[in-house]
């Protein structure tokens, strides 16, 4: 039983594993089980370059991304379990216990977060209920989003990135998984606000 299983080894998913991982310290997160499927085939990032994001050397490759961030989530926070090359199928249960298919095997978690793009058809079954055409992105791409209160979709599953109906730039997606990260972060504090920092000396 994972504590939290997050869907997508692009941006969004990432930086909500990084963040969470490098809680491990805090009290509240120390026991925690946190899993990733990094299904990255599909992913938009596969044929981007980028010369615009804060903190990211220009002409950096999204493909080279996507191998750097698993290899930086491996390095730092180990505790995160990374599940490649799996693709979600089916989301069913609920919070507190919910199963999720790939097409290798299932598993179980309290929460979920899904951080796939807003690639048209959404492929997972269990959520059809909460798809909607995407707000932000011009109508002829025919981009999806799954309905969300400030990234919650339904109690226990949250949603990040592009497929929270943000725009496809990667600081957003970042962010919006950092933000997501936050929040279950709180969850576990017991309501109480919670973030995580690092400091030069500490």
């Amino acid at each position: 039983m994972f504590d939290v299983l997050i869907i997508g080894g692009g941006v969004s998913g990432v930086s909500c594993a990084l963040l969470l991982g490098s809680a491990k310290e805090k009290t509240f997160a120390t026991d925690k089980k946190i899993g990733l499927i990094a299904h990255q085939k599909a992913s938009s990032l596969q044929n981007a370059i980028f010369n615009n994001v804060y903190g990211i050397p220009f002409g950096k490759l999204g493909s080279e991304l996507l191998t750097e961030s698993l290899e930086h989530l491996a390095t730092a926070y180990p505790h995160v379990k990374q599940l490649q090359e799996e693709k979600v199928l089916k989301i069913t249960g609920k919070t507190g216990n919910f199963s999720i298919t790939t097409n290798k095997g299932s598993y179980n978690a309290k929460t979920v977060v899904i951080g796939i793009g807003s690639g048209n058809p959404f492929t997972i079954e269990g959520l059809e209920d909460y798809v909607v055409p995407h707000r932000k992105a011009a109508p002829e791409k025919k981009r999806l989003q799954l309905e969300n209160n400030d990234h919650l979709v339904t109690e226990g599953i949250y949603v990040c990135g592009t497929l929270a109906g943000h725009r496809s730039q990667l600081a957003i997606a970042s962010g919006s998984g950092a933000s997501v990260a936050g929040d279950i972060l709180t969850l576990w504090n017991n309501g109480n606000h919670a973030q995580v920092h690092d400091a030069i000396g500490k």
